[in-house]
């Protein structure tokens, strides 16, 4: 996926915690315009290709505003408890607004916890997800063995994250608008002084995908991996066994 990009993306997490928490308010609104809407497709996708079982555990990681997370309540009908974990103070307080503004219960959770030392015990959850906030993580690699920890055996880790198109020309077209339309139109509209729209096409563009990213989740202890390109490949679900 490299297209020329040759920028090293700062991933550190005090960078990654003060850039999300200072787009934190137009976050939502920028994901819907920018992907138009699609994000919002992508996430039912991943809530139906890897489906909860009635009555276990969810646990979505990165749940920045927690859209995913929400999904997977909703999904479930309310019968599965779904916990949220960020470690983005500002992130959490618009999910649990949220939460309250579609009147979603107890049984839907979201707590402040870092990816890479989840605060979970081992074999607990049916379900471990996460929707483009897996590239964020300082070490990508501890992040999956995090998820692979805390996921039950035989239960399912799914990873949602931007790709790069494979297919020309559209791939030649997505390229030009994701590095250098996308990081324009999203800082004028957060007004934005992070530049965490820059930031977004150099973190996908370093980030593993395809088979490379499946190969470490089957490094981090995940089988059966599988991924499924979305959208002409502009977004790709990653899923694991455990």
């Amino acid at each position: 996926m490299g297209d020329g990009m040759t920028v090293v993306v700062d991933k550190s997490d005090r960078r990654v915690r003060q850039m999300f928490g200072e787009i934190a308010p137009n976050y939502d609104r920028m994901n819907h315009l920018l992907s138009m809407q699609t994000d919002r497709y992508w996430r039912w996708r991943a809530t139906r290709i890897v489906p909860p079982r009635p009555g276990e555990p969810i646990l979505d990681i990165c749940t920045g505003t927690g859209d995913l997370a929400i999904a997977y309540y909703r999904a479930a009908g309310g019968t599965c408890p779904v916990v949220g974990s960020d470690f983005c103070p500002e992130m959490l307080e618009l999910a649990r607004r949220k939460q309250v503004f579609r009147r979603i219960g107890d049984g839907l959770r979201f707590v402040e916890a870092d990816a890479q030392q989840l605060p979970f015990p081992d074999n607990h959850f049916q379900i471990v997800s996460v929707a483009f906030g897996l590239r964020n993580v300082a070490d990508t690699d501890r992040g999956l063995r995090e998820m692979t920890r805390v996921c039950r055996p035989e239960g399912r880790i799914a990873v949602l994250e931007f790709s790069m198109p494979r297919w020309q020309p559209f791939r030649w077209v997505y390229g030009l608008y994701f590095r250098h339309c996308l990081p324009r139109i999203g800082q004028w509209l957060a007004r934005n002084n992070a530049s965490a729209y820059e930031y977004l096409p150099a973190s996908v563009g370093e980030f593993p995908a395809g088979e490379e990213l499946a190969q470490r989740m089957r490094a981090a202890g995940m089988s059966q991996v599988r991924y499924y390109p979305l959208t002409l490949g502009v977004a790709t679900l990653y899923v694991g066994t455990k």
